[in-house]
């Protein structure tokens, strides 16, 4: 496992030492010795590495890694260059189109979001190839919910984006009136339709943003 570094590893460095952090390392580096596991051990702390504590702004929940062959990279949502958008993400373009009128780019990638304060982040941090959720359940929720809980108690305006049910479970550990909590059902084909699309969130955050004088999210992903 690629240690964590920076302010989250001094934010997070309780967790390191907790018993069931210890059982989740032994577990998951037992599953990358002895099966095919997503994204690349080298990747999997990319939410936390590309977007510092400091420079969080905007949170972005997701359930766990892709689990087909080279799309997961670490940041919920995106996939490689040259890989082919996935469903959720083709969705999500389309109302940042219909939001903001971003054009709709031909890659999935979605660094330039994390490296201006999107954190990208799944509540589980690895998958088995091709068996979505099989490693729900081993630590990884206790261990991303620590991380949640860091962000809701910084003094500083956060933007979370709760999209589908399983990011909505979090809502109750977002407490702190600082921050905009805005939810909306997945992005997914199966309910993009039931109120993803025309929620909003984009123009949204970057109102809230605008109005706690930080600078925007430039959302356009370029082509490639």
């Amino acid at each position: 496992m690629a240690p964590i570094a920076g302010d989250w590893l001094e934010a997070l460095k309780d967790e390191f030492k907790q018993p069931y952090y210890a059982k989740l390392y032994k577990t998951v580096m037992n599953e990358y010795s002895t099966r095919k596991i997503f994204p690349p051990a080298e990747d999997m702390f990319n939410a936390f590495h590309f977007t510092p504590l400091s420079q969080v702004k905007v949170v972005i929940l997701g359930q766990d890694p892709y689990h087909n062959d080279g799309q997961a990279h670490g940041l919920c949502f995106s996939v490689k260059k040259g890989v082919e958008v996935p469903p959720s993400l083709v969705n999500i373009y389309q109302e940042l189109h219909d939001d903001c009128g971003y054009y709709i780019p031909n890659n999935g990638y979605l660094e330039k979001w994390a490296t201006q304060g999107v954190m990208l982040l799944n509540t589980v941090l690895t998958v088995r190839a091709h068996q979505a959720n099989s490693h729900r359940g081993i630590g990884w929720e206790e261990f991303t919910d620590a991380a949640i809980r860091i962000l809701n108690e910084q003094d500083r305006p956060i933007v979370f984006l709760l999209w589908g049910r399983p990011a909505q479970m979090k809502r109750s550990m977002l407490n702190n009136p600082r921050h905009l909590i805005l939810e909306a059902p997945h992005p997914s084909p199966l309910s993009a339709f039931r109120g993803f699309f025309g929620c909003r969130h984009f123009s949204r955050t970057n109102e809230f943003l605008t109005e706690n004088g930080l600078t925007p999210i430039d959302w356009q992903i370029e082509n490639i």
